[in-house]
């Protein structure tokens, strides 16, 4: 029998269905990476050691959501590039229209990263109506927390106390990395 600890990592099977989560409703797939030499991307894009990219099917070729990385070609104003993200470089994957997503912990030799990056952050600011979750997952290669990056607005009323309280109109979200 295998245990946890001698199992894959979850991170790109969550990757894989949050993908096909946006792409089923419409939603814009972007992923959130962390910089470094291994990964293969346009640097003149990258801003403070991270990038955000449109991994959609209109904005891809040859997408391939793999175990160890993530490949595709893409245009960068006007230029066809071809991408490669290892999956421990990936900080989060949400769609682009609601923010909805999740965010996970860097992993991986000489992670320098701590929480998840300003671009990210940048990005879900623009909405607003977005509230925090509780992280209830753990990743089986780190043992650590998965945060959720965001969720639509629910219904508190049911006195459930384990739940963030809800933010004061007009106050942006915050992303906190749990431990």
């Amino acid at each position: 029998m295998i245990n946890a600890l001698d199992s894959s990592s979850t991170r790109p099977y969550l990757i894989r269905a949050l993908y096909e989560w946006c792409t089923d409703n419409g939603f814009t797939p972007y992923v959130a990476v962390s910089v470094d030499e291994t990964v293969v991307v346009p640097r003149e894009f990258v801003k403070n050691g991270e990038i955000v990219l449109n991994i959609s099917f209109d904005a891809t070729s040859a997408l391939r959501l793999g175990n160890e990385a993530i490949e595709f070609k893409a245009r960068f104003s006007g230029i066809a590039r071809e991408i490669m993200v290892p999956i421990n470089r990936v900080m989060a994957v949400y769609a682009r229209e609601n923010g909805q997503g999740m965010a996970f912990p860097m992993t991986g030799p000489g992670v320098k990263v701590e929480g998840v990056g300003k671009e990210v952050l940048r990005e879900v600011a623009k909405f607003p109506n977005l509230t925090r979750v509780p992280a209830t997952a753990r990743s089986t290669d780190t043992g650590e927390n998965i945060v959720p990056l965001v969720q639509p607005d629910v219904d508190h009323s049911d006195g459930d106390d384990n739940l963030p309280p809800r933010p004061s109109s007009g106050s942006r979200p915050s992303l906190k990395r749990v431990k």
